[in-house]
């Protein structure tokens, strides 16, 4: 059976009671009849331990009926539980941090970038990164807590001895990752284009298991981390990848996967794992993690305004989920709204969705 309180000045919310009793159930009843709605007073029954409510089960035509009838029966509730649902505003407002890094894929693929077809061609138009970029960043840093992100390339030659690396430091910078705002992560990208050799080959789970290394310090609510992997190609490392996401699925962190270019994404929608969980080894993820956008999708749209807002629901469609089922499952409740909540963003569930 399932109830609902009537709003008053304790939380509101739905009531699980059990199983729903139906008059097939019952001997002597031939047919489905509706029994009877029940009111609860939770305000006498706060501390959980209180006899909460007692109801009568009749049937209101039998009464009619025969006026001697009293009923059919006595449901006594001796136990109920409240559960408060936490949105992500929640979690927000009491102090969690969303940190956001960023990883570009440097791969030959991408085309010569001194070519105007290359997906990486710098000119006085924003190519096809930077676009992403732009939009996608412009969007994830309403919610980065200090708006500093850590930005790694992979798949390039890197100077001065050409070695391979699938998780460098885009700004150069050996012991400091972070960019400041998505205009230092532009800065960052044009210098980097210019220093390294497009290579590969496409190679994700290095740069998922350098984030999963620092969000596994942080399992208590404090923070949580979102990887952009902004990408033009096929995947080279699937068994590593679907490990590295498996293996992250437990830790407080998301991965959004950007399509740049008209390349075949079909790896990536295995990856987004909407229908089918991914598994690696036996074990399944434990929650699905990874949202893959194409944004070649919304390159193509004639109005510009109108590609913005329908990349940005895309982007922000399955955070919040994902968010707070990582607190639901590890039993984190928000901490206590902060003073400031006043110049938090908005809801990302509300975000961005007018037209």
């Amino acid at each position: 059976m399932e109830g609902s309180r009537e709003h008053g000045n304790g939380p509101s919310g739905s009531v699980n009671c059990g199983k729903l009793l139906s008059s097939y159930e019952i001997e002597g009843f031939s047919r489905r009849a509706h029994l009877h709605e029940v009111s609860f007073d939770f305000s006498a029954c706060d501390d959980g331990h209180n006899f909460a409510a007692i109801s009568e089960s009749t049937y209101c035509h039998m009464k009619k009926k025969n006026s001697s009838y009293t009923h059919s029966g006595l449901i006594s509730l001796d136990f109920f539980e409240i559960r408060q649902i936490h949105s992500f505003m929640d979690y927000i407002k009491g102090g969690t941090q969303l940190h956001c890094s960023i990883a570009i894929d440097f791969t030959g693929s991408n085309g010569n970038p001194t070519s105007p077809q290359s997906l990486h061609y710098i000119s006085t138009a924003p190519n096809a990164y930077e676009q992403a970029i732009q939009a996608v960043g412009g969007i994830i840093q309403d919610y980065d807590s200090d708006k500093l992100f850590p930005v790694l390339g992979f798949g390039a030659k890197l100077p001065p001895d050409g070695r391979v690396s699938h998780e460098f430091f885009v700004n150069m910078n050996p012991t400091n990752p972070y960019c400041s705002g998505i205009a230092g992560v532009l800065e960052a990208y044009r210098n980097c284009i210019h220093q390294v050799q497009l290579y590969g080959p496409t190679n994700f789970s290095p740069v998922i298991n350098h984030v999963s290394r620092f969000a596994s310090t942080y399992r208590d609510g404090s923070s949580y981390f979102i990887l952009l992997i902004l990408t033009d190609g096929i995947i080279t490392d699937m068994p590593q990848t679907i490990q590295a996401i498996v293996s992250a699925s437990v830790l407080p962190m998301s991965i959004i996967i950007v399509g740049i270019g008209t390349a075949d994404f079909t790896a990536m929608e295995v990856l987004d794992a909407d229908t089918v969980p991914l598994k690696a080894g036996g074990v399944h993820a434990s929650r699905d993690i990874v949202q893959f956008v194409p944004f070649n999708r919304f390159v193509t749209m004639g109005d510009p305004s109108m590609a913005r807002i329908r990349l940005a629901r895309e982007v922000l469609a399955e955070i919040p989920t994902q968010f707070t089922g990582y607190m639901k499952a590890n039993n984190i409740a928000p901490r206590p709204p902060q003073e400031n909540v006043s110049v938090l963003p908005p809801d990302p569930m509300f975000a961005h969705t007018t037209i």
